[in-house]
């Protein structure tokens, strides 16, 4: 399992577009992806679920990749967070 933790820098937090792109990236790889935020947790996957965390600006989240092609996924999500996040 990779794992990496990330401040969310975007000043709405992961609202519905970002959340969007977020889901349909998680999508292309095998691995499974969950975000955690406290005690809450959601498959990458979900959009609604993702957008239930209620991430805001300054918030920390913490990003689990499992699966076959995990080192790939989470170096390329990493990225993402990065871009869009």
């Amino acid at each position: 399992m990779q794992k990496f933790s990330y401040v969310i820098k975007d000043e709405v937090g992961i609202h519905a577009r970002p959340a969007g792109l977020l889901v349909k990236e998680a999508k292309k790889y095998a691995s499974a992806i969950v975000l955690k935020k406290g005690e809450k947790s959601a498959a990458a996957t979900k959009l609604m679920a993702v957008m239930g965390l209620g991430v805001k600006c300054g918030d920390t989240v913490e990003v689990e990749v499992q699966g076959a092609d995990e080192e790939t996924a989470c170096a390329e999500i990493r990225a993402f967070f990065e871009a869009n996040l």
